[in-house]
């Protein structure tokens, strides 16, 4: 019987970063894929995704050029480059994923399936057979899949998902997106950028729910402004072929249907009950603050966890837990302080509470800063001041959230979220010089309204009156000798 320090079940983000840490720890590692590793990120997620928007945006740049005073001819958009594009991107990042990789970090990568058969104990299947492994510790890493609702007729309709999208040979030319949050979103922009004639539903009264109200009116505004059909708080009864019908009577006509309509953790087959290793109620693995499953020898990261859905929150987590389960230690992930971007156009990126979240912790003691970013220099060069900074103050001026929307959105928030973590004020990231002119200007310029907004205070406008005064008298004003 194999014996092994750590066992790690799944290849992804989490899956890799634990299977690096702990080889380079001289642990015996090995890390079990069923079918390729780098996970959803790399084949389906991230990384074509973003690769998408790159090439949706190119077009969109060509198709308004005009508005910088540059003429062009209406863009030809190539589907097989486009989608060839994509494929090249995932093979240009994917030998950093590759067992190659992993195997030079002192992990051992196996293809098969993985299955507990008691509290220390995996079946392994693959190629070659049936073996049993023992484990000191483990990692459950599965991620998660696409969640295709439970809506009569779908199925037969064959939609598309994050999984099957990147298999077509060509852009389909209607599409039905289900589902407004930031996936649905993102490729549906993507699509109707592409040339496609995209009409996104969402079953919740506005878009991209978790974050503030301004945030999903200015997304709906700009994707209708760009050809997308925004319908909001509707339903789908059924779907016939490539007919959608809605609650009411209205209907939708398609050649295509994209589900974007969340995940559900992969946890099927892995004999989670044989190991004692329990589940929430949606099918999560419920972890601690440490990583640690309710079988303490076996650990979870990742998606599978449903804590956050993102791909830096899993490394992170499989980071964490690799370090606790190896060496001991009791280390935490700050989730306070975790920033997420929507990669729109313009990006929306998000750190800490939401205004409504902070106000329920905090009642009125809580106040909001919103800076439009028509006057932020970058913005106003680039023809793009339609985003906005929103920032949450606490009591005693602490940042408890931040919302930037603009252009690389996603870079602006992360000396925000750094902030956060340190507990710092407005002030304080008030205090720091920035580049000039930069989108960063969006954040900065919104802490400096805060600032000289605490400064117009009672109390303070007294104190700065008194101070004044006193420099005064004893800095008088002394005529010239003649």
């Amino acid at each position: 019987m194999d014996e092994w320090d750590l066992a790690i079940i799944g290849g992804g983000t989490a899956g890799i970063v634990a299977a690096k840490t702990a080889g380079r720890f001289g642990a015996r590692v090995l890390l079990v894929e069923s079918a390729r590793t780098g996970g959803d990120c790399l084949w389906t997620g991230c990384v074509p995704s973003k690769s998408l928007i790159a090439a949706a945006h190119t077009a969109h740049t060509v198709r308004t050029a005009a508005r910088h005073g540059v003429h062009t001819s209406a863009p030809q958009v190539d589907d097989a480059a486009v989608l060839a594009y994509i494929q090249e991107a995932i093979a240009r990042i994917e030998p950093v994923d590759s067992p190659a990789a992993i195997g030079a970090n002192g992990a051992q990568v196996v293809t098969g399936r993985a299955e507990f058969t008691g509290p220390s104990t995996l079946r392994l299947t693959g190629a070659t057979g049936e073996r049993t492994a023992r484990f000191r510790w483990a990692l459950i890493a599965t991620g998660s899949a696409p969640a295709v609702p439970d809506v009569p007729g779908l199925a037969d309709a064959d939609p598309l998902t994050t999984e099957t999208l990147w298999d077509l040979d060509a852009l389909p030319r209607r599409v039905a997106v289900l589902g407004g949050g930031p996936v649905g979103c993102e490729l549906g922009q993507a699509l109707a950028r592409l040339g496609v004639e995209v009409t996104l539903a969402q079953r919740a009264d506005r878009l991209l729910v978790k974050e503030e109200p301004e945030v999903s009116a200015l997304i709906a505004e700009r994707l209708r402004a760009e050809g997308v059909t925004v319908l909001t708080g509707v339903t789908v009864e059924r779907v016939d072929g490539g007919t959608l019908h809605l609650a009411g009577g209205d209907a939708i006509v398609v050649d295509r249907i994209l589900v974007a309509a969340g995940r559900r953790p992969r946890t099927l087959g892995l004999g989670l009950a044989a190991a004692g290793v329990r589940r929430d109620e949606r099918g999560r693995v419920v972890i601690d603050d440490r990583m640690r499953t309710s079988n303490r020898r076996i650990f979870a990261a990742g998606d599978v966890t449903g804590t956050l859905p993102f791909t830096h929150v899993a490394g992170v987590q499989g980071g964490y837990a690799a370090t606790n389960a190896l060496l001991g230690l009791r280390r935490r992930v700050d989730y306070s302080a975790v920033p997420w971007v929507t990669f729109t156009d313009p990006e929306v990126a998000h750190v800490g509470a939401t205004l409504a979240e902070a106000r329920r912790r905090h009642g009125d003691r809580v106040q909001a800063r919103l800076l439009a970013h028509e006057h932020v220099d970058r913005a106003v060069t680039d023809g793009r001041t339609d985003g906005f900074t929103h920032l949450v103050i606490g009591p005693g001026g602490r940042l408890l959230g931040a919302t930037v929307v603009s252009p690389r959105a996603g870079e602006s928030i992360v000396e925000l979220a750094a902030a956060m973590r340190r507990g710092a004020k407005a002030r304080d990231v008030a205090a720091t010089v920035h580049a000039y002119p930069t989108y960063a200007d969006g954040p900065w310029n919104a802490t400096l309204a805060q600032v000289r907004g605490d400064l117009a205070g009672p109390l303070l406008s007294r104190a700065i009156s008194g101070l004044r005064g006193l420099r005064r008298a004893v800095h008088p004003i002394r005529a010239e000798r003649q």
